[in-house]
């Protein structure tokens, strides 16, 4: 682990802890559901993960409009807050870029179709 890292590591967890996690949320839930690519990557999730993620929001937002916090055992630890909607997205972005280029294919040119046929 480098010096810098070292330094900053501590700060970044602090950080952390005084945001999202005190709300009771994980870090993948602040990703916005405002385009395509996510909200197909919300529908490849578990029925349980999609729920609990529904239930983390609405309470981190009830929590924000009551103007309080949620009570410590209910933060979110670090060991939990692990990503799972992330690698959901980017495996959708990378259909969706493979899946424009074989749209994007050009049929074979005359030229190679009659030097084929001899």
């Amino acid at each position: 682990m480098s010096f810098a890292s070292k330094l900053t590591r501590p700060f970044g967890e602090w950080f952390s802890t005084t945001s999202y996690r005190r709300m009771g949320l994980r870090a993948d839930d602040l990703i916005p559901e405002e385009n395509q690519i996510v909200l197909a990557a919300l529908n490849r999730l578990p029925k349980q993960e999609q729920y609990d993620r529904v239930w983390r929001i609405k309470r981190a937002t009830q929590a924000s409009i009551q103007q309080s916090e949620l009570e410590p055992e209910e933060w979110t630890k670090p060991h939990e807050d692990i990503p799972y909607l992330r690698n959901i997205v980017a495996q959708v972005e990378k259909e969706l870029i493979e899946r424009d280029t074989y749209d994007n294919l050009e049929a074979v040119p005359d030229r190679y179709v009659k030097r084929n046929k001899a």
